[in-house]
C-alpha cells in the first residue's frame, strides 16, 4: 500500500517540479527567480519534516502520511489559483504546502524499515523508493496533456500539472488510510507489556546524539548534500532548456530520464547497500554525482541527449546517497531515538533542497548553467571527504 501511494503521489508532485520553474519564469520574466518554485516547496518539505516526525509518534504513519497529502492538494488549489491570477506570492505559498506531500514521500521510505531486520532494510527502503518510479516519471510526460486540460478550463496550461496533483494527492490519502493496516511505526514502537509508544527526544538532544555519532552524522549528511546537489542542478535544467528554445515535451522527457535515474535502480542500490555496506554506496554516490555535474555542465546549445545523460547520473548519485545514507542513520542510533533522528534527517535534507533551489537561481542569472554544475562539485567532494574520515574511524 506505500507502494501504490508513491506512485499517486509521484505523479502529481514530479509534473510539477518543470512547471514551477517555467510558470514563475513566465509570469515574472525572471531566470533568476525561476527556481523561487521549487526551493517554497522544498522549504515547505522541511517545515513538515518535524510535524510529521511528531504525527508519527503520536499517532503512526497512517496520520502522518495522510496528514501531508492534505495539506499538499490544498497547495496544489493555491498554485492554481495564482497561476490564473499572475501572482507569485499566492503561487510560491501553494509551492510552499505542496512541499508537505513531499515530506510525506520521504517519510514513507521510513515506514518501509520500521519492521525490517539489519539485514534487510537497505532492500526494503529502496522498493519504497523504487515504487515512486512509475509516478515520477509518468508526471514529467503529462505536461503537455496536463496542460491542454488546464487549456480547456480556461486556465494557463503551466497549471495544468497542478491540477492533476491536487486529485492524486487526495487518492494517496484514501489509499493509505484504507489499507496501511496495522501501522507500521506503532506495532515497532510498542512496548510488548505497557502498550506504550516511545515518546519523541527534543531536538538538542537529538542534534547531541548526532554530533557524537560520527556514521548517524555522515547519513545525514550523505542524505543532505545529495539532496542540496541533486535540487540545485535538476531545478534549473528546464529553464537552461527553456533558453535554448526546446520544447516543453523534450524537457519532460529530459526531466522523466532524471526521475528514472533517481527512483528505477533503487532496489539495486539497496542490494549493494546491504552486501558492500552503506558508506561504499555513499562513496558510489560521490563518484556518480560528480560524473552528472561534468556531463550536465559540458552539454553545450541544443544538446538534449548529453543533458538527459547527466540529469540521468544526477538522479542515481541521489539514490545513492539516499538510500544508503538513510539507512545508515537508522541503523546507528537506538530504537529509542531513531524516529526523532528520521525527523531531523528529512529537515536538514529539505532545508539543503530549499537552499540549493534558491542558490541556482542567482548563479544562474549572474553567471549560466555551467557555472552552477562547477559549483555542484564542492559539496560532493566534501561528502567524499567525510566518508573516508568515518571510514578510516
Amino acid at each position: 500500500m506505500l507502494a501504490s501511494a508513491q506512485v499517486l503521489s509521484g505523479v502529481g508532485t514530479s509534473g510539477t517540479v518543470a512547471a514551477g520553474s517555467l510558470l514563475v519564469s513566465s509570469i515574472s520574466h525572471s531566470t533568476t527567480l525561476a527556481g523561487l518554485a521549487q526551493t517554497f516547496s522544498v522549504l515547505g518539505a522541511a517545515l513538515m519534516a518535524l510535524p510529521l516526525a511528531r504525527l508519527t509518534q503520536r499517532g503512526g504513519r497512517r496520520l502522518a502520511l495522510t496528514s501531508g497529502y492534505i495539506v499538499g492538494s490544498a497547495g496544489a488549489m493555491l498554485a492554481i489559483t495564482g497561476g490564473a491570477l499572475r501572482l507569485l506570492p499566492v503561487v510560491f505559498i501553494g509551492a510552499l504546502l505542496m512541499g508537505a506531500a513531499s515530506a510525506s514521500s520521504y517519510q514513507a521510505r521510513f515506514a518501509a524499515i520500521d519492521l525490517a531486520t539489519p539485514s534487510t532494510r537497505a532492500r526494503n527502503l529502496s522498493v519504497v523508493v523504487w515504487a515512486s518510479t512509475i509516478g515520477a516519471v509518468t508526471g514529467p510526460n503529462l505536461l503537455t496533456p496536463a496542460g491542454s486540460l488546464a487549456h480547456a478550463l480556461g486556465l494557463p496550461r503551466l497549471v495544468g500539472p497542478y491540477l492533476l496533483a491536487a486529485t492524486t494527492l487526495l487518492l494517496s490519502v484514501v489509499v493509505v488510510r484504507l489499507f496501511l493496516r496495522p501501522d507500521p511505526y506503532l506495532e515497532a514502537n510498542r512496548n510488548i507489556e505497557t502498550g506504550a509508544v516511545r515518546q519523541h527526544l527534543p531536538m538538542r538532544t537529538v542534534l547531541g546524539l548526532l554530533r557524537t555519532t560520527p556514521r548517524a552524522l555522515l547519513g545525514v549528511s550523505a542524505v543532505a548534500l545529495g539532496h542540496l546537489v541533486m535540487v540545485g542542478v535538476m531545478v534549473m535544467t528546464p529553464v537552461h532548456m527553456k533558453q535554448n528554445d526546446m520544447t516543453l515535451t523534450i524537457i519532460g522527457v529530459v526531466i522523466s530520464i532524471h526521475i528514472l535515474g533517481m527512483f528505477a535502480f533503487s532496489p539495486v542500490v539497496g542490494w549493494l547497500s546491504d552486501r558492500w555496506g552503506r558508506i561504499r554506496v555513499i562513496q558510489l554516490g560521490v563518484v556518480v554525482l560528480a560524473a552528472a555535474a561534468i556531463t550536465a555542465g559540458m552539454a553545450t546549445g541544443m544538446a538534449e541527449v548529453q543533458l538527459g545523460c547527466g540529469l540521468f547520473l544526477l538522479g542515481v548519485g541521489w539514490s545513492c546517497t539516499l538510500i544508503a545514507g538513510s539507512t545508515l542513520l537508522s541503523e546507528s542510533v537506538g530504537d529509542e531515538a531513531r524516529s526523532s533522528t528520521q525527523g531531523t534527517s528529512d529537515l536538514v535534507m529539505n532545508l539543503m533542497g530549499a537552499a540549493g533551489g534558491a542558490l541556482a537561481g542567482v548563479i544562474i542569472g549572474l553567471l549560466n548553467y555551467q557555472w552552477l554544475c562547477g559549483l555542484a562539485l564542492v559539496p560532493v567532494a566534501l561528502l567524499g571527504l567525510g566518508t573516508l574520515v568515518v571510514d578510516r574511524r
